[in-house]
């Protein structure tokens, strides 16, 4: 027996599994089927060398990650220069980065080095709460985010007075339970369907386009619940941040100052790349998916947002923040 029919034969269960289905009254009406405890996700497929060479790549770049956003944590929680709202917003921004690749590369490690892997049922379903909680959060801090530098720019001198210590952190909490809520929400339905004949699945982790590719059962509610959580989950955001930044550009080049405007711009730089790259990402993969896309290269576009985003955003914002820079400078000079 090769190798793909090893495969086969585990992926497909024990016992010739052909459907699943949660809730006991479609348990009595299809007792004819077998439960699916498992479902095998591929990650990248190719020689062992590749695999290995990704292994140590990912496994770098993680590291890098948690590392990086653990000192920007540990920056702005002992630094008082750094006890400023936006620098609290980078710092939850921080944790997100840490809590996404958390959920999602440790197991793709072990599927690099065994050409994939199994994963549970309701494992599967908990790493794709997580990652929606994660996307969801970080979409709407960024929109707070945006609001933060609208009103240092637009408005300095009424920015403490607005910018609260108590408001600052309602938004944070209103982020959070906004991206565990609707996230919950969209993570209940699928995990309702029907799962009928293979249950491989071509991705790096378990997102909710290549699930519901499996399912033999109507999707039609969670394509619906999908649009009316998901558009206002984009549209709001984007909205917020495109008026936020209108205003800003528009009242920096009414700074009579080049020295002024440059120092304005510089402050929303940093913002402004990672507002960018965020939703390149998301737009290229749920909003504007490529028609015919092969899934190797919807695995790399994956990797964007759960490996790559996480590791440039502490680089971005401590590379082009001398705040921050200065923070890590007194910190080692004292060690």
């Amino acid at each position: 027996m090769n190798r793909e029919e090893r495969r086969e034969k585990r992926v497909r269960g024990r016992g010739g599994t052909t459907g699943v289905k949660f809730g006991r009254a479609a348990s009595r009406r299809q007792t004819n089927l077998t439960f699916i405890t498992e479902f095998f996700l591929l990650g990248f497929q190719g020689s062992q060398v590749f695999r290995n060479v990704l292994f140590f790549l990912f496994l770098i770049l993680f590291v890098v990650t948690i590392c990086g956003n653990l000192l920007i944590i540990a920056l702005v929680s002992t630094s008082k220069n750094l006890h400023t709202p936006m620098y609290f917003f980078i710092s939850q921004l921080s944790i997100s980065d840490i809590l996404l690749p958390t959920d999602i590369v440790p197991n793709m490690f072990y599927y690099l080095l065994n050409n994939g892997g199994t994963i549970t049922f309701a494992g599967c379903f908990i790493q794709f709460y997580v990652f929606g909680a994660m996307e969801t959060f970080e979409c709407f801090l960024l929109t707070v985010m945006s609001y933060d530098r609208y009103v240092a720019i637009c408005n300095p001198l009424r920015y403490t007075s607005i910018m609260t210590n108590t408001l600052c952190v309602k938004f944070v909490v209103m982020c959070w339970m906004w991206g565990f809520t609707s996230s919950f929400v969209l993570t209940i339905s699928p995990s309702q369907l029907y799962f009928c004949g293979d249950n491989v699945i071509d991705h790096i982790f378990c997102d909710l386009v290549p699930l519901l590719d499996l399912a033999c059962s109507n999707t039609f509610i969670v394509h619906m619940e999908m649009y009316l959580l998901g558009t206002p989950n984009i549209i709001i955001p984007t909205t917020i941040i495109v008026v936020s930044y209108t205003y800003i550009v528009i009242t920096v080049l009414r700074i009579p100052s080049s020295i002024g405007r440059q120092k304005a711009f510089s402050t929303c730089s940093s913002h402004l790349i990672v507002v960018s790259i965020f939703y390149w990402t998301i737009f290229s993969v749920y909003v504007f998916p490529t028609k015919g896309q092969t899934s190797t290269i919807s695995k790399m576009i994956s990797l964007l947002y759960t490996v790559l985003t996480p590791l440039i955003n502490p680089i971005i914002y401590s590379l082009r923040n001398k705040d921050i820079k200065k923070a890590a400078q007194e910190k080692l000079h004292r060690h």
